[in-house]
C-alpha cells in the first residue's frame, strides 16, 4: 500500500466510442485501487461529448462492465452529455476574461502544421458558428507525474492556441475533462500514457479558471500483437463481463501487482487494494507482453 493518506478523490472516465477493452480495464483497476489504498473515493464519469464518434451499444457495455467487475463508485455516475450548458457557461466566463477567441480556420487550411500560428487571434470574429480557441502564453508548464517523472511543455512553441469548442458546436475533450474534474473535486488523475501530452494544456486551462491542480499518474499502455496500443481504433476485443474475475487477475498482473485469489470481483478488488503498490507498476510507456 502507498503511504500517503491525504484526501483523495479519483475517477475513471471512459468514452463510449467503443466497448470497454483490456486497456481500459487496466486504467479502471489502477484508478480504483490507488484511490482506495489512499482511503479515498472513486467516481465514474462517461465522457460522451464527441457525439459523432459514439459507438452504438458501447455505453451499455461500459455500464454492464462496471457492474460485473463490482467496482461500486462512491457517487452517481455522471454523463457529460447532460452538462453541455455548464460547459457553455465556462466558455462565456473565459470569453469575458478575454482568454478565448473565435477561429474560422479549417483542418484543410491548417494543413499538416500541428502548431497553430494564431491566425485568427486578432480578427475579432463572432463566436457563433466558429471554433473557440484558448489563448496560450510563452511560458514553461511543468508537472511531476507519479510514474513518468517530470514533464514540461511550452504550449506556445509546442502547440499554439487550442480548441475548446469545435465549429460544429461540440465541446472539446480538453474543456469538459478539466471542468468536470474541478466540479467533482478530483485530486488524483490516473489514466493511460496516451493522454500524457494532453496534461499541460489541461493544467493551463485549469490555471485560467483558478482551479486546483490534480496529481497525475499516467499508466503504461497494453499493446496488441502488432505493437499497437489496445484501443477501439485498433479493434481491441471487448471485455466479457462473464469472465470478470479472470480479467481482473490479468489486469493486476499487467500492473505488476501481487497475485490475488480467484473469487468474486469485489473480494479480489479488496485484496488488490490491501496490497496495492505503485512502485510495482512497470516503468515507461508500454506494458511488456501481449494482451487481448
Amino acid at each position: 500500500m502507498t503511504d500517503t493518506l491525504s484526501p483523495y478523490m479519483g475517477r475513471f472516465a471512459p468514452s463510449p466510442t467503443g466497448p470497454l477493452h483490456f486497456g481500459s480495464l487496466i486504467t479502471a483497476v489502477a484508478s480504483f485501487c490507488d484511490a482506495k489504498a489512499h482511503a479515498g473515493q472513486w467516481l465514474v464519469r462517461i465522457e460522451d461529448t464527441d457525439i459523432p464518434r459514439i459507438y452504438p451499444g458501447s455505453e451499455e457495455h461500459i455500464l454492464r462492465c462496471i457492474d460485473a467487475f463490482e467496482f461500486e463508485p462512491d457517487a452517481k455516475i455522471i454523463f457529460q452529455r447532460d452538462r453541455l450548458d455548464y460547459y457553455q457557461e465556462i466558455l462565456e466566463q473565459l470569453q469575458q476574461l478575454n482568454l478565448t477567441y473565435a477561429c474560422q480556420c479549417t483542418r484543410k487550411m491548417l494543413g499538416s502544421n500541428h502548431i497553430y500560428a494564431g491566425t485568427c487571434r486578432e480578427l475579432g470574429l463572432a463566436f457563433e458558428h466558429h471554433a473557440i480557441r484558448l489563448k496560450v502564453t510563452n511560458q514553461l508548464i511543468c508537472f511531476t507525474d507519479a510514474l513518468q517523472g517530470e514533464q514540461c511543455s511550452n504550449l506556445q512553441h509546442d502547440l499554439g492556441d487550442f480548441v475548446l469548442k469545435r465549429r460544429d458546436g461540440i465541446m472539446n475533450y480538453q474543456l469538459a475533462v478539466v471542468v468536470d474534474d474541478a466540479a467533482q473535486g478530483i485530486t488524483h488523475v490516473v489514466r493511460g500514457a496516451d493522454l500524457l501530452d494532453n496534461t499541460t494544456r489541461q493544467i493551463w486551462l485549469g490555471q485560467c479558471l483558478n482551479y486546483a491542480q490534480p496529481h497525475y499518474m499516467h499508466l503504461p499502455l497494453a499493446m496488441n500483437a502488432q505493437g499497437q496500443k489496445l484501443s477501439k481504433q485498433n479493434l481491441a476485443q471487448a471485455l466479457d463481463p462473464q469472465h470478470a474475475s479472470q480479467h481482473l487477475q490479468q489486469a493486476l498482473k499487467a500492473l505488476g501487482q501481487p497475485a490475488v485469489e480467484l473469487d468474486r470481483p469485489y473480494r479480489m478488488l479488496q485484496q488488490a487494494t490491501a496490497q496495492w503498490d505503485r512502485n510495482l507498476i512497470p516503468q515507461g510507456g508500454r506494458i511488456a507482453g501481449i494482451y487481448q
